[in-house]
């Protein structure tokens, strides 16, 4: 990169975008575009032009891309990423003689002055660019050059000279000395598409079993696994899957001891059976824990595991490394707290020990030990209690050593940390999703994820639910509410996932007045009807299938929010990169009462002329629609299916596949 010298006369200032000065890079996949500002400014009154400046990490050359004035000195442009390799980006600027040249010809001749030597002066700056050009280019400019002096009426030569023409042609071969090159370039994290988008389902494998309340194995998911993969999922996440301890063990919805053959949590890791580095006894060997790997994969699912770093303090690490937990006065270890409620089952690993460095090491090796059994995608259980200079270490660590991997954190937390982890490291995160429930809430939810600098780091992964959170709506709005809360989650974001079966088969039995799941899966063994046909499966497997098939669907940066006329009901649209895919959702957040709505199509976003017919598929029950007008109406009956999904189809532009085997849509059958 050439150096700014002291006749660089430029100023580039609050480049954008950047992540705590440079420190974390941005984050992208391969196809994504990069959209970068900056205020660009020089002494006087002479033009500036700018470009970005961008490159793979292994290049030696940067490419350009255009920028152009966005407001008053502030410039912007953009480019997309090609491949799955770092990135580096910055600004360069410079001033725009010839443009400047331009400007003032045009002013001096309107004012009556006679400008000769102005058409003198840019004749030669043309002749100057001809050097560099093609001949084809060569010739049309000196052509230009000859015209700028010899014309016999100055007005044509002045039109000529300011052209649109010669000013593209110029640009492509201008004279860029003395640009200034911004004293910062900034990094992109290019992953993988999966970082992006993603569809989860978890289950406890332990419930499983064809024998009602017989603890289930690695082969019992081997059965289940396939009817996942038919509703459409990719990653199948297993809450732990380790030895669990003995002493202290809970019992059914948490009551302090475990009666006989109460299986215990699964978040309390290790006993004499081993720890992180081990499977269950009763789930199978490691060996089967890969061999359902494998398979998982013929499905074109990726398992993903939970990483818990906290011990039962029956653990193997209390007794190996007792310095990497903290002990009382009277000799107990300090168990896991969060006043006033205490997990006794739980010892929390302490970050501060003198040995770090030891426990470092050791708690990275447990990601590398599961890697080279096949996992590649993890749930990170409370990361916000763990040391932040550790997940940072860690996972650029593992990514430095490993291709594609995944690390979700399940952290409900302050908004700042939240944040934190996702620049340190974490590719996707739980949100706040689950607490917003009305249409005002979940636009602005969606706003400040998508359109502020979040969007850059933050990749939101939307649960309507966990084993953890049955949030009051699913308990007491109806089974209509659950379907409502997984279109939300399914089309707002790229990623989504939902604990399973409870969630499909609408379990509501919450704990008391809390947002917890009574006789907890947590804590017991369940047995639930895995292969029940219901609408809502049906429902699932249908929206699953539009996200696979719509690109629009899989970016959650590109959601625009309409008009409607109904603060019950939320209407988008999206819009794929390419701009070839465009669909159209309205959902009604009412789950009691349909709801009529007027809404407004953007038609300049889906890039529909004012009067023009365009096609609407109705993507879940294969209709066909034309409509005109920019305003139209719809009835949405909760009690039916309370969303619509259309793509949208104007002239010219994308041309929608012949609409798939819509399924029945039968009545709604939980349990």
């Amino acid at each position: 990169m050439e150096a700014n010298t002291g006749k660089s006369r430029v100023i580039i200032d609050n480049v954008s975008p950047q992540i705590d000065g440079g420190k974390y890079p941005i984050k992208r996949t391969v196809g994504e575009k990069v959209t970068v500002a900056a205020d660009v400014i020089t002494d006087g009154h002479d033009e500036v032009k700018a470009v970005i400046l961008y490159k793979k990490i292994t290049d030696s050359t940067w490419t350009e891309a255009p920028m152009k004035v966005v407001s008053v000195d502030k410039w912007g442009g953009s480019f997309r990423i090609a491949e799955q390799v770092p990135y580096l980006y910055t600004v360069k600027g410079w001033v725009d003689h010839f443009s400047t040249w331009q400007k003032g010809l045009k002013k001096k001749f309107d004012d009556g002055q006679n400008v000769a030597v102005e058409l003198e002066i840019g004749a030669r700056m043309i002749e100057k660019a001809a050097l560099k050009s093609s001949a084809a280019d060569s010739e049309r400019m000196l052509r230009y050059a000859h015209s700028l002096r010899n014309h016999p009426q100055m007005s044509e030569a002045v039109a000529a000279a300011i052209s649109p023409e010669i000013s593209q042609l110029y640009e492509l071969y201008a004279e860029k000395s003395n640009s200034t090159i911004y004293e910062q370039s900034f990094n992109i994290n290019v992953e993988f598409k999966k970082a992006l988008y993603s569809t989860w389902y978890e289950f406890f494998p332990r419930s499983t079993s064809e024998t009602p309340y017989k603890h289930g194995t690695f082969k019992d998911c081997q059965r289940i696994l396939p009817h996942v993969a038919e509703m459409g999922f990719d990653v199948v996440y297993l809450p732990p899957i380790h030895p669990l301890g003995k002493l202290h063990r809970k019992g059914k919805n948490n009551t302090l001891n475990a009666k006989p053959g109460e299986p215990g949590s699964c978040w309390a890791i290790g006993s004499d059976e081993g720890g992180h580095k081990a499977t269950h006894p009763e789930l199978g060997t490691v060996e089967d824990f890969v061999e359902m790997v494998q398979f998982a994969k013929t499905l074109d699912i990726d398992i993903a595991l939970d990483i818990a770093y906290q011990c039962a303090p029956d653990h193997p690490y209390v007794k190996q490394h007792p310095q990497w937990f903290k002990w009382r006065p009277d000799g107990t270890v300090q168990y896991a707290e969060n006043p006033p409620k205490k997990y006794q089952d739980v010892l929390p690993i302490n970050f501060e020990t003198e040995d770090w460095q030891n426990l470092w090491i050791e708690l990275k090796s447990v990601f590398e030990y599961w890697i080279e059994k096949g996992v590649t995608i993890f749930r990170v259980d409370n990361p916000h209690t763990k040391s932040f200079k550790f997940w940072e270490w860690c996972i650029a660590e593992l990514n430095a050593k490993y291709s594609n991997l995944i690390f979700l954190s399940e952290a409900f937390t302050r908004r700042k940390i939240m944040q934190h982890l996702a620049k340190t490291g974490f590719t996707q995160s739980y949100t706040y999703f689950s607490w917003r429930n009305s249409k005002a809430e979940m636009q602005q939810y969606l706003t400040e994820l998508t359109t502020t600098e979040e969007r850059e780091y933050f990749r939101p992964n939307f649960w309507p639910n966990t084993p953890d959170i049955l949030p009051k709506t699913l308990q007491f709005d109806g089974d209509n509410m659950f379907v409502i809360r997984f279109a939300l989650a399914a089309t707002m974001s790229a990623s989504y996932g939902f604990y399973g079966p409870a969630y499909e088969l609408m379990w509501t039995h919450g704990l008391n007045d809390k947002e917890e799941y009574y006789d907890s899966e947590k804590f017991e063994i369940k047995v639930w009807d895995w292969f029940a046909d219901t609408k809502f499966k049906r429902i699932i497997k249908r929206v699953n299938q539009i996200r696979r098939e719509n690109p629009a669907f899989q970016n959650t940066y590109n959601i625009q929010f309409i008009k409607t006329e109904n603060d019950n009901v939320l209407g988008f649209v999206k819009v794929s990169d390419d701009g070839k895919n465009k669909v159209l959702v309205l959902i009604n957040m009412d789950s009691r009462n349909t709801q009529k709505v007027f809404f407004k199509m953007p038609l300049a976003t889906l890039e529909i002329n004012a009067g023009d017919r365009y096609k609407m598929n109705d993507l879940m029950n294969g209709f066909e629609y034309w409509w005109q007008d920019e305003w139209n109406v719809i009835d949405l009956d909760p009690y039916d299916v309370p969303f619509r999904i259309f793509s949208v189809n104007s002239f010219n532009t994308y041309i929608q596949p012949p609409l798939p085997e819509v399924p029945d849509l039968a009545e709604y059958s939980g349990s």
